[in-house]
């Protein structure tokens, strides 16, 4: 990868110093780092990878390769790991079309041959309302109506 633009996961690195090295084979270190990882091949469409990193026996047979979602942010709110096991709960707002959400899980991941990868979670979906004139729920820190809130 040559594109020196910021990461998706939010870290304030580029795609290439981060995520993108494990887009590129890179084995994650941590559980969380691989969660990072795969917010961004959602927010890229990297279907390969997403599939790639998902545990055998819970991995679906396919994703769709024209998925509406725009991920905006990504926050992390705990995580930690023992052994071959790992948590990650994270919270990812996104946009499809006009309409917001975000989407909250606790995350397991397991350790196999030596790399990280996901096997389930529990999700929730909540639907964002966000005003003209509050913060911006991508995270951006600016008025919505001055980023991507429109309407």
């Amino acid at each position: 990868m040559t594109d020196a633009k910021s990461c998706p996961c939010g870290s304030g690195r580029t795609l290439d110093d981060c995520c993108g090295l494990h887009h590129q084979g890179l084995p994650a270190p941590t559980p969380e780092a691989l969660m990072r990882s795969r917010y961004s091949a959602f927010a890229l469409g990297l279907v390969d990878y997403l599939l790639k990193s998902w545990a055998a026996e819970t991995r679906p047979a396919s994703l769709p390769d024209d998925d509406p979602t725009q991920w905006m942010r990504l926050e992390i709110l705990d995580h930690g790991e023992s052994g071959d096991e790992g948590t990650v709960h994270f919270r990812a707002t996104f946009r499809e079309g006009r309409r917001w959400g975000a989407l909250e899980e606790r995350s397991r991941f397991r350790r196999e041959q030596g790399r990280w990868v996901y096997v389930d979670g529990e999700p929730s979906v909540t639907r964002l309302k966000p005003g003209r004139n509050e913060p911006c729920p991508c995270g951006s820190g600016k008025k919505g109506k001055a980023c991507c809130v429109r309407g």
